[in-house]
């Protein structure tokens, strides 16, 4: 489980240097400036949960059971949370209306809320 928290935390820290990097320069000439700020919140929430993910892959004193909740809370929290505001803040320059998922955004957010809440009621509960 380590490996797979560790390598997905890379994936996740990279692609988000990719977004970063498109949304500074190939966006920033077709998107108003408001669109790439919430395109940045996007890449700036996935960047921390790659660092999270690292972090939870390195901590020895979590069960594997816990690890895994952690995973697929973050790994869907995620895909909803920064995925749809990719979507939604390129919307503009797409034919697609992706408004229509806009409320994945806050379910995303809730299952990255969650796996932070797992981590620390884990550590809470420790003696």
């Amino acid at each position: 489980m380590d490996k797979k928290l560790i390598s997905t935390g890379a994936v996740f820290g990279m692609a988000a240097i990719i977004l970063g990097a498109f949304g500074a320069h190939a966006l920033k000439k077709v998107l108003p400036a408001e669109q790439l700020v919430t395109f940045e919140t996007g890449v700036r929430y996935q960047m921390y949960h790659a660092f999270f993910l690292m972090f939870v892959g390195m901590i020895t004193a979590l069960p594997e059971k816990t690890k895994k909740t952690i995973y697929f809370l973050v790994l869907s929290g995620v895909s909803l949370f920064s995925g749809s505001i990719y979507l939604l803040a390129t919307n503009n320059i797409t034919s697609f209306d992706f408004r229509v998922i806009g409320f994945v955004t806050p379910i995303g957010g809730l299952l990255l809320i969650l796996a932070w809440g797992v981590l620390f009621i884990n550590f809470i509960k420790k003696k």
